[in-house]
Order: structure tokens, then sequence, then C-alpha cells
């Protein structure tokens, strides 16, 4: 151990709501506290927005249904599908390219229609970073790129600054509330919340690459068995919350990833050409809050009064869960809220609630609670008025309805 100087940091400005992570849950946070009236920093460790959606190239947008043809999730998450999408006519097999169904584009489809295809699509990830780059900046969200955060400073229960690194140096930026959309819970960790860590993760690594000339995206992961699990490897897993273990996991990735190519060439016997492979950690599931309500699989059509928003299983026909506030919020930091695969979400549930739709709706319910909570100089988020912010979303398109639990 050493003892390092103190030292002065300087605080480079205020804002109501401070958003760590620029992935789908971020991005969606910051749009949904900055339409909320809230001024609004979003910090991303990469320098483009999507996470694992783009720079990830996992550029599947899971079902927004429950695969019974009742639309679950709405809000920013459909705004997003179809931003994701509306550069798509046609599908291109090769780059893994889907457009949203017909019966579900514009709500065509009658239930029974909708019901043969589940709301979703695959874009083209360079294309829908951007667009969500221009989102948000239309709306006045600043976005710090290539900044981490290191640490945060505390105040009687609460978040009062948030300490960063970037080209700039080390400094700091004031706030009202936080959401933790990092996607690894590093907030919460910093903040002294209680949180899990799994090392659970293999190698994966979605990568574009030309074979012939012609360009194609290879999903390069662990398949699923029949009922939507991964089948069980005996393979390294790693952590993603340790620094050598992120190292070694991006190393061994690559290395699978180039003994893959050159295995197609063999096969194939034409060129393996690799075009971009992924420039973040493909995780799965690192670390997570431990909230005053853990979702569990018993949650499962469970109607819960304080929900702020609702999902479906993306690996199944049927089951819908109900995302409720104690889930996203800290326990030991009144200000701080969650969203994406940081929230409280155990087990299967975890598998579930870290997809892009639901990143998308905790997103958007972790914002508009931020800027509320913000906005009205409330002490914590356990002082909200629930009801009135499930008007708000309701309001904004988000689904909360009880009626939904009964179609399974």
């Amino acid at each position: 151990m050493i003892l390092e100087p103190a030292r002065q940091t300087r605080v480079l400005g205020e804002y109501d709501v401070l958003v760590a992570g620029g992935g789908i849950a971020g991005v969606s946070a910051a749009l949904a506290a900055a339409r909320a009236g809230a001024s609004v920093c979003l910090l991303e460790k990469a320098c483009a927005l999507g996470g694992l959606a783009t720079i990830g190239h996992v550029v599947v947008f899971l079902p927004l249904c429950d695969g019974l043809g009742h639309q679950i999730s709405g809000g920013i998450c459909e705004e997003l599908i179809r931003l994701s999408a509306d550069d798509l006519s046609q599908p291109d097999s090769n780059m893994g390219q889907i457009p949203i169904p017909e019966a579900w584009q514009q709500r065509k489809g009658s239930i029974e229609q909708r019901s043969k295809s589940r709301y979703r699509c695959s874009y083209n990830p360079i294309t829908f970073a951007y667009k969500m780059e221009r989102l948000l900046l239309k709306h006045k969200v600043k976005l710090l790129f290539d900044t981490r955060v290191v640490a945060v400073r505390r105040e009687a229960e609460r978040i009062a600054e948030v300490i960063i690194e970037n080209k700039s140096g080390r400094s700091a930026l004031s706030c009202k509330a936080v959401v933790d959309a990092s996607g690894d819970a590093d907030i919460c960790a910093l903040a002294g919340e209680k949180t899990v860590s799994l090392k659970s993760n293999v190698r994966c690594g979605w990568y574009y690459m030309a074979e012939g000339g012609i360009p194609k995206l290879i999903h390069l992961t662990q398949p699923f068995d029949s009922q939507g699990r991964r089948i069980p490897s005996s393979g390294r897993k790693y952590r993603g919350d340790d620094g050598d273990e992120v190292s070694k996991f991006l190393l061994d990735c690559r290395l699978m990833t180039m003994q893959d190519l050159q295995e197609r060439e063999r096969k194939s016997g034409l060129h393996s050409y690799p075009l971009a492979l992924p420039l973040i950690p493909c995780f799965r599931m690192t670390r997570r809050l431990v909230g005053r309500k853990t979702l569990r699989q018993q949650d499962r059509q469970r109607w819960l009064e304080n929900a702020l928003g609702m999902c479906s299983d993306w690996r199944k026909v049927g089951p819908v869960y109900c995302l409720p506030l104690e889930a996203l919020i800290g326990v030991h930091n009144a200000n701080l809220i969650t969203a994406g695969r940081c929230i409280s979400s155990a087990g299967d549930t975890w598998d579930i609630t870290r997809s892009i739709p639901v990143c998308a709706v905790t997103g958007e319910a972790a914002g508009a609670a931020a800027a509320n909570l913000a906005l009205d100089k409330l002490p914590g988020f356990r002082e909200l008025d629930v009801p009135a912010l499930q008007k708000y979303l309701r309001r904004k398109k988000v689904i909360i309805d009880k009626k939904l639990l009964e179609n399974f």
C-alpha cells in the first residue's frame, strides 16, 4: 500500500442528472431526463454510444412483445427500435440486418398476425450509434467520451460529486441525481452499495469479415439449448469487475476470433478477411446492485404496484415481468438509481433484464425518476410520488398495464 498526497480536484460543472454509461440504458436515461427538463451529462468510457449494441456488434434488438401478439415494452424503447431500423428496407442475411416485421410496423397486423413474429429487428450498428448521438445532442445532453468515473464524494447518504478522469486530467462534476448505467454497477461499488458479481462469462465475439469478397456478420458465441439457456461449457469463465480478468477475456476472445477465421478459410477454401472486431469486452453479466427488491423468476406474471415499466422474456414466449422502483434504487445512497444490467435482478431473470429492450425501459424509468428528484428537490428516490411518475411515463407511451400479465 502507498499513501497518495492530498490534492485539490476542480469541479468543472453542475448537473441535475449525471448518467454513467452510454449504452442503451444510459442513452435512454439521458434522453428521458433531458425531456423531463433536467440538465444532463452522460459519461462514456468508450468513444461511441450504444455499448454492446453497437461497438460490441451484438446488433439484435430483442423482442418488445410477449410472443403472443401483445406489445409489452414501449416509450423510448420503441422509439429506439424504430430508429435503429429506419434505414432498412430489405433483409440482408450476410450482414445480419433484418427490418421490423410487417405485422409490427405501425401496428398494421392483428393479434394473430403479430403472434407469428416477435417485435424485433437487427440493424446497422454504425448508423444506429450515430443516430443516438444526434438525438442526445438535439436534446442538449452534454456528452463526455473517453471518460471514466474513478470515485464519488458523498454527503449525508447522497452522492454529491462524481470524480472523473479523461484527457483533461482529474476533475469532478456536481449532481443532484446519479444514474448508474455502467453495465457493471461501477457507481454502486464506488458509492458503497452492496453488489453481486458473477464469474460466468464465456469467450464470445460477434465480428464482421469478408469471405470471397462478400461481407458477413459472424455470431461467435456459446450456443443455446432448446429452452433458450446457454449450453454449459467446460472452458474458462471470466469476471467483468477485475482488471486482469477483463484483459485476459479480451485477449482470449481475439485469439478465438482469429482461430475461427483460419478455420473458416480452411473449410471454405476462400480468403477470410477480418473487417471489424468488437472494441469492448462483450460480457453478458458482471456486477449488479443488491437492491431493496431483487427480481427473480417467481416474479413473472406478478403485478407490482410500483412498476415503472414492463418487459417480456426474450428467450421464450409468454412470461412478462414488472420492473419496480425498488429494484432500481440504491439502498445506501438516496439519490442513486440504476438501469440496464446493473439493476437488482438475479438468476435467469438477470439474463432477461440485461437485454436491449429492458435496458431502454429501465433507462427511461431511471432518467425520468432522476429528473423528478432533481427538479422537485426531493431528499431521495424513496420520496418519489410513484403514481404521479407512472402517470407521466404512461403519457410517454411506457407500458404499465396489469392486464398484460393475464395473457400467459
